[in-house]
């Protein structure tokens, strides 16, 4: 008898999980149960409770469904926290349009260089913000005290006076001045960071011509309003210094801003040398950075805008080593400057980098035939004293 109730109490249990979703009530005891011990009970409390529990989740289940799935930003957040927990070499702290580009890598080892950028990144600006902190501020002289004024003989230049020195210079030149043109237009041929790095010259590249003593006028050609060049150099310069900034910035190609004829765009794939700089022509370099090293990238952008070509003398100057011919926009302004100025190549390619070449070919002229001639000297002892003669008379010819 005892069987058969506790045998009708489980199906009831069953059929009520799979039709009712109302909380399960505790069936009446019969005369029969009260041979029943306390277990009994608990055990029927405990099916009762998860029987309610289940009936609460599957009511609960079609709210919680509207709520949105976890997002890839928020995973690659969490990656990220995970890394930083784990020691290795990712950023504390990283932005909304920094994961999304984290985001777009498909591959793990692309993930970690790209974090691993972000926190070289990190180090240098809290270094920066650490030494700027650290540094001893000047003391500044009250109406009460006195100090010693230091004896020398400059005079006292302020920053303030520098910077309208500089900027008239620029203001003439935007009148007077010879252009240099850059051209933006290489956006989808570069990365996030290949991007952030051309800024970065361009930023060099006009700090540096506004200190020159005659810079040139600067036109940034084909910059896009709101494209990723310009949403960068507004992000660095600011939207109100860069409204002040004394360079022309236009949409416009260079062929549409000068003329046609005027134009020479410079390339390291163009088979012209530019052997002597011409103060009449406008000089067309393509702010692109490229680490991969595409070659002919500008040289075809130049031939579709049906402009003239040349390329650096470097071959012509320079003992090359090793590495491609492609130099930094900062280089490039420095070396225009500096020929522009002084006329002399051999002194403005002392800005091309040393890891990339041996020297220049006058350097080691005298040291070849000095190497050619011993090694074609004849080997008879008699002949010794004239040897050291001759030797002596090329390294005199020499210095």
């Amino acid at each position: 008898m005892v069987f058969d109730v506790m045998f009708l109490r489980s199906c009831s249990l069953v059929v009520r999980r799979i039709c009712s979703r109302a909380p399960v009530q505790t069936p009446l005891r019969s005369i029969g149960t009260s041979r029943t011990t306390g277990k009994d009970d608990e055990e029927e409390e405990k099916l009762d409770l998860d029987v309610w529990k289940t009936v609460m989740k599957t009511q609960a289940l079609p709210e919680n469904q509207s709520d949105p799935s976890p997002s890839t930003l928020d995973f690659n957040r969490e990656l990220v926290e995970m890394w930083h927990q784990a020691g290795k070499f990712v950023p504390k702290d990283i932005t909304d349009e920094q994961l999304q580009d984290l985001a777009a890598l498909t591959t793990k080892s692309a993930k970690k260089k790209f974090l691993k950028f972000l926190a070289i990144k990190e180090a240098h600006k809290i270094s920066k913000k650490e030494k700027r902190e650290n540094k001893p501020k000047p003391e500044m002289i009250t109406d009460g005290e006195e100090r010693e004024l230091k004896n020398t003989f400059l005079m006292k230049f302020w920053s303030g006076s520098l910077d309208r020195l500089q900027n008239w210079r620029a203001a003439q030149a935007m009148r007077f001045g010879q252009p240099l043109v850059y051209d933006m237009s290489y956006e989808r041929h570069m990365t996030r960071r290949e991007m952030e790095n051309a800024v970065s010259q361009l930023m060099e590249t006009e700090g540096f011509n506004r200190r020159s003593s005659d810079p040139f006028h600067l036109h940034f050609c084909g910059l896009t309003p709101g494209g990723a060049y310009h949403r960068e150099l507004l992000k660095r310069y600011g939207a109100e210094t860069w409204e002040r900034m004394l360079i022309t910035d236009t949409a416009s190609q260079p062929a549409d801003v000068f003329p046609r004829e005027d134009l020479v765009y410079l390339t390291a794939d163009s088979p012209t040398v530019l052997r002597q700089f011409d103060h009449r022509k406008v000089y067309v370099v393509g702010a692109i950075v490229d680490r991969s090293i595409q070659s002919g990238v500008s040289l075809a952008n130049a031939k579709r805008l049906q402009l003239a070509t040349a390329r650096l003398p470097l071959d012509e100057y320079l003992d090359w080593d090793c590495g491609a011919k492609n130099l930094t926009l900062d280089q490039m302004i420095r070396i225009l400057s500096t020929v522009k100025d002084t006329g002399n190549w051999k002194t403005a390619l002392e800005f091309v980098p040393k890891r990339k070449h041996c020297g220049f070919h006058q350097m080691r002229t005298g040291k070849t035939q000095f190497v050619r001639n011993h090694s074609a000297a004849p080997k008879n002892k008699t002949d010794g004293h004239n040897r050291g003669r001759e030797r002596k008379t090329l390294w005199e010819e020499e210095g």
